[in-house]
Order: structure tokens, then sequence, then C-alpha cells
């Protein structure tokens, strides 16, 4: 017994598919800095999230402490808006549907 309109559902779920994985691929180069001390650190991190700088201004190191909790914040800054992005992205994707599983394609 044939489903009507099952083919047509099977390819939305194909492209879906493919649409998941060019965002994968998109979000492994997908850069966020975040900040904390005004511009006393700064850390990026690309998406899948993977920090590939940290830069410090010379000012900052006058308070090892200070220095500490400022790393911390640029840290969790830039992890607030790598989920900000992949949130994005995967609405982009699914069209605004939340669709039970689908988060673990951004892990």
């Amino acid at each position: 017994m044939k489903i009507p309109g099952m083919g047509n559902m099977m390819k939305q779920v194909e492209k879906m598919q493919q649409d998941m994985k060019n965002m994968e691929a998109e979000l492994e180069t997908t850069e966020v800095t975040g900040k904390a001390g005004g511009d006393f650190i700064e850390v990026n991190l690309t998406c899948k999230p993977r920090c590939n700088k940290v830069t410090i201004s010379d000012e900052a190191f006058e308070d090892k402490e200070m220095l500490e909790d400022l790393i911390t914040a640029a840290i969790n800054d830039a992890l607030r808006k790598v989920e900000t992005t992949k949130e994005g992205k995967m609405s982009s994707v699914t069209g605004g549907l939340n669709i039970p599983g689908m988060d673990q394609f951004l892990k």
C-alpha cells in the first residue's frame, strides 16, 4: 500500500539531511569572538566549538586574578555566541520546526 506524498516527504528528508551536513561544515569554519573587560581579552572560537586564538592586552597583566576572571568571562561570552549561532543556523535548516533529536547534529 502506497502512502500518498511519501516520495515527496522522503525527498524533503534527504534535502534536510544534506542541508544539515552543509551546516555542520559551515559551523566548523564560522568564528565568533568573546570579549571581556572591554578589549582587554578576546577569545576566538569556531562554532564547533574550538578555540582558535586568545588575545590579551598588555594592560591586563597587572592583576593575575582579574586576568583569570576576564579570560573565563571571554570564553563564556564566546560560547554563548556559539550557541546563538548554532540555533540560528539550525532554525534556517529546519524552518523553525523543533524536531526532536536534531540538536545532536550541533555537538
